[in-house]
């Protein structure tokens, strides 16, 4: 019978402008431009009457309103259990698309036209998956990538047992797994796997960015297989760089935020990229997949599951409790960005000092799940008032073949990965190469760390919410959906997150305005110093047309006819838009455009392309410059 594969692509990049970047968590860190597009990427599975769906999102988080809202419109067939939205985890896209209220803290609430661009470009993209699917070869291969992630949590992982320590001997998870699919011989779709931060741009950058993961994708498409984001209504290519247990994984090889290969953010963020990317097409051609389709899902209440003995670790059963912040959550990870002043990872004598006297001992439960945390953030009480954070965890197993996906909605350290892994692996029988975390999954649950890990309290275990027998409770129930995918029966589903109703923050509707005596889209600056074009133009606020699925720019050469054809957009990698204020209701829109090596010698414009309240459309078109 085979499989059927589909594939689909399409934009989800939200306000650029003036809307806070959710990752870092920075009050200051508002939107003002574009680096690169953000995509959503779907992959469509078939297989007699069992479905499968994967996409894979460049967003920071995925969040459970975006969850819900998607799969409302997908077909009849396609739900919880057999759909996995999961993002890439760039720490500079476009936040306020949460209806658990923390995750909108800096975007003034949430964010309706974000959210909107979110889910209308991932159901975009599923509906494209869906109609794509037909017969197709598929090809699993795995390989090592050493020189794209380094531990930047090591006195945490140190406490791990020596068993577990040498499954990784250099401290990182090198494996890199590419799921290839092909029709006629040809490469129709990729889907790699690889756990590194997407945090190369730092928390100082405003731009909104795919970061690393994103330019591993734009570069196989665009470089490599020429798509035309733009223009392809059917790309020759469709290829995705998605996380595993990339908790504590950073790409920031130099220890410290931005510090890695190239000298900047920007350089950092190509080159770890590339690697992946490498890594990644070096594995094409592997093992031919001949079929088996499952999944198996259910909902984990992680505020209060009894954990047995056979996964605590200790001998005894142990009770996980309602969320809470510690101390060292608000640190920060300092190798990809500080926190916030007055915290710091380990030890905060203030914070533990209050937590040891005040609450353990008139709350030994509560002591025996989140002891040795410096109690911070007593996220379960505040949920009762308002949604702050999940607590209900979307817990999932696909098989693709002899390829299992754990389904996380956290952020999985390699060891605590390991053991997820381990423990479907050995009930199911496959290989533990061949077993996967898949994380940032579905929802969004902040870390998971080992129990030995957690008692480090560093960065990654004050933000395990849930306790140190969270992992050990995960274990449990991907135990579960394991046996019931082994046996051939259902698994109990759960109860899934509460809905929240959220109101929408609007963004304020005042007009535009030009500079006096000037006209939307005049060219105030330019300038062509090296490689480097760069032209200034009166603008208008870019959230007036987010240009889903379209661009702010375009850098254009003459033809040989006397015509004007687009050679980038603001998607590409060579061309950065930038977006301030100048007044009031005055606006200045920059476009550079770093001109690559290969570029043809000719006759180049730069065009701006924008939307005033309430004039409407324009653009505005530097004058003529020549590229040798």
């Amino acid at each position: 019978m085979g499989i059927a594969a589909g594939r689909g692509i399409a934009d989800i990049t939200g306000e650029t402008a003036e809307c806070g970047l959710l990752g870092y968590g920075k009050a200051d860190q508002q939107s003002a431009g574009l680096h690169t597009r953000q995509r959503a990427r779907a992959f469509a599975f078939e297989e007699g009457r069992v479905r499968l769906l994967l996409v894979v999102c460049e967003l920071p988080l995925m969040s459970d309103a975006v969850v819900r809202e998607v799969l409302r419109r997908l077909p009849e067939g396609y739900g919880a259990a057999n759909v996995m939205l999961t993002a890439t985890h760039t720490h500079c896209g476009p936040g306020g698309y949460f209806h658990h209220r923390l995750y909108n803290s800096n975007t003034g609430g949430f964010r309706e036209q974000t959210f909107r661009a979110i889910t209308d470009g991932i159901t975009e993209a599923a509906l494209a998956a869906i109609a794509d699917l037909a017969p197709a070869q598929l090809r699993l291969a795995q390989g090592e990538l050493r020189n794209a992630s380094t531990n930047r949590s090591r006195p945490a992982f140190d406490r791990n047992p020596a068993a577990d320590r040498a499954h990784f001997p250099d401290a990182i998870d090198p494996a890199t797994t590419l799921l290839a699919v092909e029709r006629d011989g040809r490469l129709h779709a990729a889907l790699n796997w690889f756990a590194t931060h997407n945090t190369s741009m730092t928390n100082r950058n405003r731009l909104v960015s795919a970061d690393n993961k994103g330019y591993a994708a734009l570069h196989w498409e665009r470089t490599v297989a020429g798509v035309d984001h733009l223009a392809d209504a059917e790309t020759e290519l469709v290829s995705a760089f998605a996380q595993t247990n990339a908790g504590d994984m950073s790409p920031n090889l130099g220890l410290a935020p931005g510090r890695g290969p190239g000298g900047d953010e920007f350089e950092n963020t190509r080159i770890i990229g590339l690697r992946q990317y490498e890594a990644a097409a070096a594995l094409t051609g592997g093992r031919t997949i001949h079929g088996g389709l499952d999944f198996r899902a259910t909902h984990l209440h992680l505020s209060a599951v009894d954990v047995r003995p056979a996964f605590t670790g200790d001998g005894r059963a142990h009770r996980t409790s309602p969320p809470v912040g510690g101390a060292a959550a608000f640190a920060g990870a300092r190798v990809d960005g500080p926190g916030f002043k007055g915290f710091r990872p380990g030890a905060n004598p203030l914070w533990d000092a209050v937590s040891r006297r005040l609450v353990y001992p008139f709350a030994p439960a509560l002591r025996d799940a989140q002891y040795p945390k410096a109690l911070a953030l007593p996220a379960g009480p505040l949920n009762r008032l308002v949604p702050v954070i999940q607590e209900r965890a979307p817990v999932q197993l696909l098989r693709i073949g002899p390829l299992f996906l754990i389904g996380v909605p956290g952020e999985v350290t390699i060891v605590a990965g390991l053991r997820l892994r381990r423990t479907v692996a050995a009930i199911v029988g496959a290989e533990l190469s061949d077993v996967l975390v898949a994380g940032y999954s579905n929802g969004y649950i902040h870390y998971v760390t080992t129990p030995e890990e957690y008692d480090a309290q560093e960065y990654e275990g004050g933000s395990t919410l849930f306790g140190r027998w969270e992992l050990p409770a995960l274990c449990q129930a991907a135990a579960g959906l394991a046996a019931a995918m082994r046996d051939g029966v259902p698994a109990e589903p759960g109860v899934p997150e509460p809905a929240a109703a959220v109101r929408a923050r609007r963004r304020r509707a005042e007009a535009d305005a030009p500079h006096p005596g000037r006209r939307f889209g005049d060219v105030l600056d330019f300038s062509l110093i090296g490689r480097r074009a760069t032209a200034s133009f009166v603008a208008a606020h870019p959230s007036n047309n987010l240009r889903r699925g379209g661009s702010y720019l375009s850098v254009e050469r003459l033809g040989g006819d006397g015509t004007w054809v687009r050679v980038a957009d603001d998607g590409d990698w060579s061309t950065l838009f930038r977006w301030a204020r100048s007044g009031a209701a005055t606006s200045i829109a920059t476009v550079t455009w770093n001109i690559p090596e290969g570029a043809a010698p000719g006759t180049y414009r730069i065009a701006y392309h924008g939307d005033s309240t309430p004039k409407g459309p324009f653009t505005g078109v530097s004058g003529p410059f020549e590229v040798r």
